[in-house]
């Protein structure tokens, strides 16, 4: 039977800190780039955050399994988290944080669609499909205001940035169909997400000296966000979000993961000045509401089966 029970009030406070810090690592990014090259900090961040975990499964006795050959897979989603935030952090020099955490957050869409293809059990309903709709919609009409600040202002590069963070999310959402679709899912959360942290420090910093991004002046303020990255983003809220996946049921969770996309765009144009344009607030409202109708799915059916069961009460 499953344990695993309704949110409380301990589970939405704790997931609103989550979905906070996940917003602000991208502001962190984009503040920083010109003391640290975004590139290079996600490496290094990886790097340090790699240790943290490994330090835990030790003091776990969680060892790494090669026996069953899931290392492959590792090795894969390794690649595929390394080629997320390589995309990432380009993105980042062409367009704002805010719209960088929408995109990147289409990446349930993409991960539900490799489901359905891949799994007989993650065939997609059609609330889903109608979500999915939604979401490409809303990725439309972002992209048509991209397109138009970019045609005002004529060295502008908004689309290309935009299109790079909709990359990342589809690869975000290709390391979730890897993950669920091979022997990775019977792994240790730690070990899966060594074999990201480990792959995303060694390609990211070849690439960082490869495309000679490897810009470091270590200011206070670059120092603190590296810290921030590494100790409570790359590690704590794994921490964190694996716990909360352990005791509550996760398609709320993953509900209330999409306020990060919200912050994002209050915490850039807060913190960072960046403007919100009404055509790409409006694809948000459009995107948004997709992705919860696709990954939040059990929980409505669950929640109309409730009223309707209730409606027939009274």
């Amino acid at each position: 039977m499953d344990s695993r029970r309704p949110l409380d009030a301990l589970a939405i406070g704790l997931m609103l800190v989550l979905c906070l810090v996940w917003a602000m690592q991208q502001i962190a990014l984009k503040a920083t780039a010109a003391d640290i090259a975004p590139i290079l900090q996600i490496a290094l961040r990886s790097g340090f955050a790699a240790v943290l975990v490994s330090v835990l499964m030790a003091v776990r006795g969680t060892r790494l399994s090669f026996v069953d050959g899931s290392w492959r897979a590792g090795l894969a989603v390794g690649g595929l988290f390394a080629l997320e935030f390589l995309l990432v952090s380009e993105s980042l020099r062409h367009t704002s944080a805010a719209h960088l955490v929408v995109f990147l957050y289409t990446a349930p869409v993409f991960a539900a669609l490799g489901l359905h293809w891949k799994l007989p059990s993650e065939r997609l309903a059609p609330l889903q499909w109608l979500g999915i709709t939604l979401a490409f919609a809303g990725i439309a009409v972002a992209f048509l205001s991209g397109h138009q600040r970019q045609v005002e202002a004529a060295h502008g590069q908004v689309l290309l940035g935009d299109f790079l963070a909709l990359l990342a999310g589809a690869a975000w959402g290709t390391t979730t169909v890897v993950v669920r679709a091979t022997g990775l899912s019977r792994l240790a959360a730690a070990q899966t997400l060594l074999y990201q942290l480990a792959g995303a420090f060694v390609l990211l910093l070849a690439g960082a000296f490869l495309l000679g991004q490897t810009t470091f002046h270590p200011t206070p303020l670059a120092l603190g966000a590296l810290a921030f990255q590494s100790v409570i983003v790359s590690f704590a809220n794994f921490l964190a979000w694996f716990w909360l996946l352990r005791h509550y049921l996760a398609s709320r969770l993953g509900v209330l993961s999409f306020m990060t996309p919200l912050f994002g765009i209050v915490l850039g144009a807060w913190l960072l000045g960046e403007p919100i344009s009404p055509g790409f607030l409006t694809g948000t409202l459009l995107i948004l509401p997709g992705i919860v109708l696709v990954s939040g799915y059990g929980w409505l059916r669950q929640w109309a089966r409730v009223f309707t069961a209730s409606s027939r009460r009274g």
